[in-house]
């Protein structure tokens, strides 16, 4: 079998384009063209060397919990139909690398926060917690240990394009969205996270935390969930047959990379080292285990 190719970055010269950590969005007009790449950042850092298949495990997933979730989306059609490949100008081979990677979604005015739900004492929220006995001024019990299970908690952050999202209270959100629409976005976003949380539990796996992204839609002023959603770039995820907690867990997402960055001693203030054939190998694999252990299907370019 071939080895799969990495999409780094794309060009469509006859439309804007704005320039993600991992999508490139292009401005067709009436809509957006989103294309998850094969780009991988860590420590707020794009890293020189791609996951192959990692855009369209992105695009697979986000697909499958928009038609499981049923909540409106910004979603219009994930097709390269002919009508579309000719307005776009590709090639048969670019054609085949879009595919499956590829979304055209409806314009939206984007909430400027990140609306992360946690129900387990992870990452930045476990350090929060070591520090104050609080995350983003929410007040937990005494005693917790990393990985714990928690009730549920809205935790927003400011939203960043590039640098690193900062985790602010609710009233701080409130006071910039408005309280209606701060509390229709910690109810809704909730609500979403327990149902995942109830279906990922059927599939062996411990869903700890995530984040949305929510936006009017232009057209028609209703709130959308837009961008990617429930993927291992936006949650995290644990097999729960191996869950312990006490320390961090193993996850299906990007652990690989972020174990090797640290482990060669990188500086994380210089531009990031390419990484080595076999952490890019078994991250490839983490990304699509995490597709096939959710949908229940065997990932199309495996």
């Amino acid at each position: 079998m071939p080895e799969p190719e990495t999409l780094i970055e794309t060009s469509l010269p006859e439309f804007p384009k704005r320039f993600g950590k991992v999508r490139d969005v292009y401005d067709m007009g009436d809509c957006l063209l989103l294309v998850a790449t094969d780009r991988i950042s860590a420590f707020d850092w794009i890293l020189p060397t791609g996951i192959p298949d990692k855009g369209r495990v992105l695009t697979g997933l986000s697909e499958f919990w928009f038609d499981f979730l049923k909540v409106p989306d910004h979603r219009i059609s994930s097709d390269i139909d002919d009508r579309l490949a000719i307005k776009l100008r590709l090639t048969e081979k670019v054609r085949e690398l879009l595919t499956g990677r590829t979304m055209i979604v409806r314009k939206a005015r984007v909430i400027p926060f990140e609306c992360v739900v946690r129900g387990y004492l992870s990452g930045s929220a476990w350090k929060e917690y070591k520090d104050s006995g609080e995350v983003c001024g929410i007040k937990l019990p005494e005693g917790l240990v990393e990985s714990d299970r928690i009730e549920p908690i809205f935790t927003p952050a400011t939203k960043a394009e590039s640098g690193h999202d900062m985790n602010v209270s609710f009233e701080t959100m409130a006071e910039a969205v408005g309280q209606e629409l701060a509390e229709t976005l910690r109810d809704r976003s909730l609500e979403v996270y327990n149902r995942a949380v109830e279906y990922a539990s059927g599939r062996g796996l411990i869903l700890a935390d995530t984040k949305f992204e929510w936006g009017i839609d232009q057209t028609t002023g209703g709130l959308m969930l837009i961008d990617e959603v429930l993927t291992p770039d936006s949650s995290r995820y644990w097999d729960a047959s191996l869950y312990k907690p006490g320390g961090p867990q193993a996850s299906f997402d990007k652990q690989f990379v972020r174990d090797w960055l640290e482990s060669v001693g990188w500086d994380k203030a210089s531009p990031a080292p390419f990484l080595p054939d076999d952490v890019v190998a078994k991250t490839r694999l983490k990304y699509i285990d995490a597709y096939e252990k959710l949908t229940g299907r065997s990932f199309p370019w495996a």
